[in-house]
């Protein structure tokens, strides 16, 4: 049996309009199971992952709920998020340090989505051609590894993006001098902190849009965020529709990035305020081994919580 998530219709608000502790409880749940294990996988442990949470719950406090013309106190902060004042102080009153992006990894990356959405650097086919490493090394007239980059960035050689590239397993280089790209889109196969980046951007940005759209007072209009299922399936025909999943996102993505170029060319020169975009895909394949009695617990385990959580507020 398929079935296909529905956004609601644009510009309609969830249906009641209040919040839904015991919902987003069962929801949050469920979020956490790999969230568990990409701690127990990655040696976190329980006392950083709450001081995480707590950074996680003052920051937000203060980016989106602030009240306008108002700096928002500590006092407001506890009783929105439930964070002790002092602890709310004290991360106030601590620097804020992100870690950035890997350095080559949005250059690295854009090189890869001009070269497999540009025509002048896809075959008859429409797939990436090999490129000659510089203009010296091809044939008069056919684009090059080094012409690529330069229509990307000029704070970066080519050489220096070659050799990153080649680190992360996307492209090889032949006997003949000719860069070949090695997948359909920037996915390295090397290179844990660039993995870790991409894990940080992709899956925050799709939880925010969920969350956008199950906001109590969303006023604008519903992101796209759907997925199709399927159940049942013996394990053959799951790959079978894994490879086909690879091979639809191989064409939209080429689509998608030629519509982005146009775009961002039309944008050069035009003043005013700006946004930031993503757009992506993901196919999951697991065994159907949890029975209903765990789902069950987990479902009881969040209503339980919620529960407890509507006691302390009132008390």
């Amino acid at each position: 049996m398929t079935a296909r998530k529905r956004p609601p219709e644009p510009g309609k608000q969830p249906a009641s309009g209040l919040p839904e502790p015991a919902l987003a409880a069962e929801a949050i749940a469920r979020l956490l199971q790999p969230l568990a294990r990409l701690m127990i996988d990655h040696g976190l442990q329980l006392p950083s992952m709450v001081e995480l949470l707590k950074n996680a719950l003052v920051s937000e406090a203060i980016a989106a709920y602030g009240l306008a013309g108002k700096e928002t106190s500590d006092t407001r902060i506890a009783l929105l998020t439930g964070v002790h004042r002092k602890d709310v102080k004290r991360l106030r009153d601590t620097p804020v340090t992100s870690d950035p992006a890997p350095p080559m990894v949005p250059v690295a990356a854009s090189v890869v989505a001009r070269w497999i959405s540009e025509p002048r650097f896809l075959t008859i086919e429409h797939t990436a051609r090999p490129l000659a490493r510089t203009p010296g090394r091809g044939h008069p007239g056919e684009p090059d590894f080094t012409t690529l980059v330069a229509e990307v960035t000029r704070d970066v050689g080519a050489r220096a993006v070659l050799d990153e590239l080649q680190r992360l397993g996307v492209v090889e280089v032949t006997e003949d001098g000719y860069v070949r790209l090695t997948a359909t889109s920037f996915v390295p196969d090397k290179g844990l902190s660039e993995s870790f980046h991409f894990l940080a951007a992709n899956v925050s940005d799709h939880l925010a849009t969920a969350v956008h759209n199950l906001a109590p007072d969303r006023s604008a209009p519903p992101m796209l965020e759907q997925s199709a299922f399927l159940e049942n399936l013996p394990p053959a025909e799951a790959e079978q529709l894994q490879l086909l999943a690879r091979r639809l996102w191989s064409t939209a993505l080429q689509q998608f990035l030629q519509m982005a170029s146009a775009a961002k060319q039309r944008s050069k020169g035009i003043e005013g305020p700006r946004h930031r975009i993503r757009f992506g895909v993901y196919f999951h394949d697991a065994s159907q081994g949890e029975t209903a009695a765990a789902t069950e617990s987990k479902s009881k385990a969040a209503r339980a919580a919620a529960s407890k959580s509507r006691r302390k507020r009132s008390t």
